[in-house]
């Protein structure tokens, strides 16, 4: 008897210090005030640099919602109840139980606050253990050292370098250094980023 499909449709993810909610169009302007300030967008293959930039990464995510492949969050600093940034499940793949989390940014001012932490930690949770996926796999930059850094500190194990994996936008070649976590690593990934939560992240 087959599994039933996992029910991916839009929801609200709770957490400590973040709340995902579905991203939609009306996002936009506050998205736009505090994203496009500094170098926020810099690894992305197509940075987000202006209000059309940001309109056109907001409909691209929604499109990927209407196919079934992508769900687009807002991310929500609960302490103020502002937008401060988005991430998403893509590549959601029902038969294989697997999915990618990307697509995601912080406005500077929230970075290193733990609202990232909290939300790979939301997303995770939901992945593993109310969809029951067996995989969730990342994507960076292979000169983002900084992404990288942060998935090894999270548990996500390195797999390995895709070479001349997405021509930017500039026309640089890109390389992308893919992380997973999979279904059996889940409990201590979990362990960990719940330790680091009540640590202050």
């Amino acid at each position: 008897e087959k599994a039933a499909p996992m029910d991916i449709r839009p929801l609200v993810l709770e957490g400590a210090r973040a709340r995902l909610e579905p991203l939609t169009r009306d996002h936009r302007a506050a998205l736009s005030a505090v994203g496009l300030e500094g170098d926020v967008f810099k690894w992305f293959p197509t940075p987000v640099t202006d209000d059309a930039g940001m309109l056109a990464f907001i409909e691209t995510a929604l499109e990927g919602q209407r196919q079934g492949s992508v769900l687009p969050f807002a991310t929500i600093d609960r302490k103020s109840g502002a937008a401060v940034g988005s991430t998403r499940f893509a590549a959601i793949d029902r038969v294989h139980k697997r999915a990618e989390i990307g697509w995601t940014w912080l406005a500077r001012p929230w970075q290193r606050s733990g609202i990232n932490l909290d939300t790979k930690y939301l997303m995770l949770r939901q992945a593993f253990e109310v969809w029951g996926m067996i995989r969730v796999e990342f994507k960076t930059d292979r000169l983002n050292v900084q992404s990288q850094t942060a998935l090894a500190g999270i548990g996500a194990k390195l797999e390995g370098t895709f070479r001349n994996h997405i021509i930017t936008s500039t026309g640089r070649v890109r390389d992308s250094v893919w992380y997973s976590v999979i279904d059996r690593e889940w409990p201590a990934v979990k362990t960990e980023l719940a330790r680091r939560l009540a640590a202050g992240g």
